[in-house]
């Protein structure tokens, strides 16, 4: 993408808000990597940066400093910021991070689960799966709305600020090297997540959240040349409901 020519930078116009001008510049070069838009390898010249979005080059360098931080951008030495390269290596670093944090997130949630929380979940999932001709973005923002509502349940903000930056660069993996994985066994495999944390299963809830995101990572990794990067849990027998 040639940054020069570019007047609209992820979905970011300027009467957007009352950000910070950095914070301004972080949303929309995020959206831009995260959606593909900014491309991995991809060099970011504050300069060049500072004239899409009409702003100083000060602003522009605090959001690189962010996105740094966040996994999205690195700095090279005497060649200036770059969108991170993607590789089997980092898919599993990723990957390795989210098994460690998500199914003790959802197990926290199961064990806290309200009526409030399985309507919710249950509206964030019929969302997921309306029928329909959807575009990248859109059918993301629904499929995150779901993982993250039942994460929420789980009542840890920690959690929540661990999560959020390995789920969007996964997502950036999802986008330049997607799997071929049939609807029906995406639906079924939210479908018992759900039904776990609702029935307040948190052992079961556990297993199943592990595995959806095994198997996501080894389709990804296979799309990418390489094999399974991780083996699936078994999955504990749910306990009988009492009543």
């Amino acid at each position: 993408m040639a940054l020069a020519s570019t007047t609209r930078l992820g979905g970011w116009a300027p009467e957007t808000g009352h950000r910070t001008l950095a914070e301004k510049a972080f949303v929309a070069l995020h959206d831009a990597i995260v959606r593909g838009e900014l491309q991995p390898g991809e060099r970011l010249p504050i300069e060049e940066l500072a004239d899409v979005l009409d702003m100083s080059p000060m602003p522009i360098r605090e959001a690189l400093r962010r996105l740094d931080a966040v996994g999205l951008v690195e700095n090279v030495p005497h060649r200036g910021a770059r969108v991170t390269e993607l590789s089997l290596e980092d898919l599993r670093d990723v990957y390795e991070a989210r098994l460690a944090l998500e199914p003790l997130a959802v197990q926290h949630a199961a064990e806290r689960f309200d009526a409030e929380d399985a309507a919710r979940g249950r509206e964030r999932l019929a969302a997921l799966n309306k029928p329909g001709d959807r575009g990248g973005s859109e059918t993301w923002a629904a499929h995150t709305a779901f993982h993250f509502c039942l994460y929420e349940a789980a009542g840890s903000d920690w959690l929540l600020r661990l999560i959020r930056p390995l789920w969007e660069s996964s997502e950036r993996y999802r986008l330049a090297a997607p799997s071929k994985r049939k609807l029906s066994m995406r639906r079924e495999e939210h479908e018992r997540i759900l039904r776990a944390c609702t029935d307040h299963q948190p052992d079961v809830a556990r297993a199943e959240l592990h595995n959806h995101l095994t198997r996501t990572a080894s389709l990804v990794a296979r799309s990418m040349g390489g094999g399974d990067l991780f083996e699936p849990v078994e999955v504990p027998k749910p306990r009988r409901r009492r009543g």
